[in-house]
């Protein structure tokens, strides 16, 4: 997932090339982000423990913020998008801020054959008042010079301290995030967990905005906080695919 509404990722991959996932996922600093795309060399499922994305799952996230009480509802659907030549998952992703409906958006994910994320871009609608006010934040990797990025990594725990690009459409979806720690113990109202990763996300675009992300194992995303604000918003719901 984004930086939600409330949080969107600085130090830049080396170019990347997915046939050396090993060493080439290797965050540096560098004056250039292209990652070389092949995608022969990524597969049907996203089954990574971290950001496993299952068709039919379904997850609910709460938290009260200085706006009112804000809900994500998020499904893994079963249709997929091509999105520089890979079958993308799609992610559907709504927002409500005291019941109100502000953005419905969706996401495309995919996995590559060493087990890592990518995210390869989203369909945005922002709405205010029930009406859709514009598409705003919304990009394709392969389309206007946009790039995909690594969203979780196969093993986090080998990426400690690395700096890594989300997403790259300059101007307009510009994520990143730093990993710092595999081994969080984390309680939600849905449950408590070990071994949590969490990482640092931040956007050069607005250098003020910054959300820590908990990931659990055989779940993914369990927990967003600002930490300025302290502001959370956390699992509540979470339905396996199938039930």
């Amino acid at each position: 997932m984004k930086l939600h509404s409330r949080c969107k990722v600085f130090i830049i991959l080396c170019g990347v090339s997915i046939a050396g996932c090993q060493s080439g996922l290797q965050s540096t600093v560098s004056e250039t982000y292209n990652p070389e795309i092949d995608p022969g060399e990524f597969v049907e499922q996203v089954d990574n423990p971290y950001y496993p994305l299952i068709p039919g799952t379904k997850y609910a996230y709460e938290g009260h913020t200085e706006e009112g009480l804000e809900r994500i509802e998020v499904e893994v659907l079963s249709e997929t998008r091509i999105v520089m030549g890979i079958a993308a998952t799609v992610l559907r992703d709504r927002v409500y801020l005291e019941g109100e409906l502000i953005e419905d958006t969706f996401d495309w994910f995919a996995q590559d054959e060493d087990g890592n994320v990518w995210y390869l871009g989203e369909e945005v609608s922002n709405y205010e008042g029930g009406v859709l006010i514009d598409r705003a934040g919304s990009w394709e990797a392969g389309v206007d010079g946009a790039l995909p990025g690594i969203v979780m990594y196969a093993d986090p725990g080998k990426h400690l301290g690395e700096t890594y690009r989300q997403e790259y459409y300059v101007g307009e979806a510009e994520d990143m995030a730093e990993l710092i720690s595999a081994s969080e113990s984390v309680t939600v109202p849905f449950g408590s967990f070990d071994n949590v990763v969490q990482t640092r996300d931040f956007t050069p675009l607005e250098p003020s905005l910054e959300e820590h992300k908990y990931y659990a194992a055989g779940i993914g995303l369990i927990k967003e906080v600002n930490p300025d604000t302290g502001e959370e918003i956390v699992l509540i719901e979470y339905t396996p695919a199938g039930e």
